[in-house]
């Protein structure tokens, strides 16, 4: 896993498709879903670590493009 595609792919595997319409905001209401996967047992520990360090990259990037624009 390697990308916020590969991601959405995971979440797509348990009938879960997240848009909020932002793209700041998936990413921050996949990393909540993500860590009930978690919690919940369905996910193991390195698939849980791999994907948030995705989305945590992808979040910064998305931070550092709003940033830019003068939007937040």
């Amino acid at each position: 896993m390697e990308t916020l595609y590969d991601v959405q792919q995971l979440f797509k595997r348990f009938g879960m498709y997240i848009y909020v319409g932002a793209r700041i905001y998936d990413i921050e209401l996949m990393a909540i879903e993500l860590k009930n996967l978690y919690e919940g047992h369905l996910i193991d520990r390195d698939i849980y670590l791999q994907a948030r360090r995705i989305l945590s990259r992808e979040h910064k990037i998305e931070e550092n493009r709003l940033t830019e624009r003068g939007i937040e």
